[in-house]
């Protein structure tokens, strides 16, 4: 019996320092950037990474010189763009595809859900040479159009959370909806739509995080200066700033602010959502 506490304790230990060593891991990069954006140019060479400088010495000087650049106001602008308009039809085209794949028969759909997941299984840089010709064959290319034609049409994600929790749905409901006279678009609309709000919630935080991250997509099809996003910015300004660690430092800490908020103030979210989805009823 003493064994076996003995045991169970040993393996709580275990978890636990487990645990805080993964927290160190993730959490030490962030620490060491924060700390380097709060110190001046000598503060870097004479004090540790891993230690903030003296409270006297704490200077906000890098960040005045962030934002004092002139695309980093554009780059917030161009990736708000981006982000609303994608996840409109993000969740638009998803919502629909999902609930006509999930509630109706018809010829050839085991077909066309074997196309969409074959989508979701093939490589982006295998087809990356056919699509830049599609993006500029449409004269997207050096648009903001290029991004969000893409966000919405190559990663389709979002098509297999929303099946997986409209399976959750009784089909009663639907059947209940269409005796009391309302036709499929309001039957989607009225019930369907709002009962989708929680994988609807994880839709939007895992590709508000994606698409506010992503660098190669804006890199590659928006190189002019003005259709800078944050992550290109961020990359130009680090080019910039060669040598000036304390300076790229606080920039990194300005544009990693957007998606560290939207986690922290929506995690619980994305949680249920795909806890939801993933539970049959």
């Amino acid at each position: 019996m003493r064994k076996g506490k003995t045991k169970r304790i040993g393996i709580e230990i275990l978890k636990q320092a487990v645990g805080i060593t993964m927290v160190f891991i993730v959490l030490a990069p962030i620490l060491l950037t924060l700390f380097a954006s709060l110190k001046t140019k000598a503060d870097m060479v004479n004090t540790s990474p891993l230690l903030l400088p003296e409270l006297s010495r704490i200077t906000f000087d890098n960040f005045k010189e962030v934002f004092a650049n002139k695309y980093l106001l554009l780059g917030f602008k161009n990736t708000g763009i981006i982000l609303v308009i994608s996840l409109i039809f993000n969740v638009m085209f998803g919502t629909m595809t999902a609930f006509i794949l999930e509630r109706f028969e018809f010829r050839m759909k085991k077909v066309i859900v074997a196309l969409f997941f074959l989508g979701m299984l093939i490589p982006t840089f295998v087809t990356e040479i056919a699509r830049f010709k599609i993006i500029t064959g449409l004269n997207l290319y050096n648009t903001l159009g290029a991004p969000i034609i893409i966000y919405v049409a190559s990663d389709l994600m979002q098509l297999y959370i929303y099946r997986q929790f409209i399976s959750t749905l009784p089909v009663s409901l639907d059947e209940s909806a269409l005796l009391d006279g309302c036709s499929y678009f309001q039957l989607f609309r009225k019930i369907i739509f709002p009962l989708l709000a929680p994988a609807t919630a994880t839709v939007v935080i895992i590709k508000s995080i994606s698409i506010i991250n992503d660098m190669y997509i804006p890199y590659l099809y928006m190189p002019k200066n003005k259709l800078r996003t944050l992550t290109t910015f961020l990359m130009d300004y680090a080019n910039a700033q060669e040598g000036s660690w304390q300076t790229l430092a606080a920039g990194i800490i300005v544009i990693m602010i957007p998606t560290v908020l939207i986690y922290i103030f929506f995690q619980k979210y994305i949680l249920a959502g795909v806890a939801a989805g993933a539970v049959k009823g």
